[in-house]
């Protein structure tokens, strides 16, 4: 014996709600997983890419003021991956690194002390890793902006001008 219950509108358009939440649900979590998966792939490559042209970078301009150290800057490796890039004389900046791959971002911080005596300064900065949707590369962007950036090149310049000038961005 068979019953067919009639179900209200109501409850209809309730539950056709409710599995588009589910469905939007499910997209996110695959999409996260994805995510996660191109950064463990890429992201440690990524942030040797980074290093290494950072390093470049720091030498190119080192060798700009060869003999003066007053525009001395120093790049020192940290653990694990990240890295710090220093300028002592006035006005001293700093810029700390440090990759969060579990998370999927690379925190900056930056630290500028005035020669006048006043507090230092700190800017804090994420980027975030993303795909990029045509060409399914891994990227990083500025959380706070939204700004991307394609290659180590252009990510070394957005870092290091407020280091190597002492001024924030």
């Amino acid at each position: 014996m068979s019953t067919d219950i009639a179900v209200a509108d109501w409850i209809k358009r309730i539950a056709e709600d409710e599995r588009k939440r589910d469905a939007v649900r499910v997209r996110e979590e695959e999409m996260a997983a994805r995510k996660a998966d191109l950064v463990q792939l890429h992201g440690r490559r990524l942030i040797e890419e980074l290093r290494a042209t950072v390093a470049r970078d720091v030498e190119a301009f080192l060798s700009e003021f060869s003999g003066n150290h007053l525009r001395d800057i120093v790049l020192e490796a940290m653990e694990p991956a990240g890295f710090v890039v220093r300028k002592s004389a006035p006005p001293a900046a700093s810029l700390t690194v440090a990759p969060h791959l579990e998370v999927a971002a690379l925190r900056c911080h930056y630290r500028f002390t005035s020669a006048h005596g006043l507090p230092p300064r700190e800017d804090r900065l994420e980027l975030m890793f993303a795909e990029d949707a045509a060409t399914g590369v891994v990227q990083l962007k500025d959380h706070g902006t939204g700004q991307l950036f394609a290659t180590a090149d252009a990510l070394s310049e957005f870092l290091l001008v407020p280091v190597f000038t002492g001024r924030p961005r």
